[in-house]
């Protein structure tokens, strides 16, 4: 049965390494967000506004896309949508529609090696970013907004 695989873990956590290696794995379609938004956006996004904007309009082309992959028999592996409630309700509904398995990965990782690990990011520069230098103020406004997922978010689809 295909599979919808999101992660869910602060930013620095590891998601897109895990996502990628289990997209290799698998095998499955990775969508990778950032990926995504850096081929497509013409400017840096600056904001946390900004990003939610982006997103929004990235996810009404990712959702069917995502949607038909999986009643193809194709797993997908999202680099991305397990940190809100809202944004894992989401997810879930794509397998749903599809009658595909949906399955979130946590990756519980100390908020100072998170830390540890963007600053690192932010000096390395890694091709691809479509965003600047990403500092503490912006990691708190993002943090905010991260909901632990519920023992029930933790069930797999079906």
């Amino acid at each position: 049965m295909a599979t919808l695989h999101y992660f869910y873990g602060w930013p620095g956590a590891g998601k897109t390494t895990a996502a990628r290696a289990l997209a290799a794995s698998a095998p499955a379609l990775l969508i990778c967000e950032d990926e995504w938004l850096a081929t497509l956006l013409t400017a840096p996004i600056t904001s946390l506004e900004g990003y939610v904007e982006a997103i929004t309009r990235l996810r009404r082309v990712i959702g069917p896309l995502t949607t038909r992959a999986l009643t193809l028999g194709c797993s997908v592996v999202f680099d991305f949508g397990g940190n809100t409630v809202a944004h894992r309700a989401w997810v879930r509904e794509l397998a749903v529609a599809a009658g595909a398995a949906c399955r979130l990965h946590v990756l519980d990782v100390p908020p100072e090696v998170c830390r540890q690990r963007i600053r690192e990011r932010n000096q390395a520069r890694p091709a691809g970013l479509f965003y600047g230098e990403v500092d503490d103020a912006l990691i708190d406004a993002v943090v905010a907004h991260i909901a632990p997922p519920t023992p029930d978010e933790l069930t797999d689809v079906p």
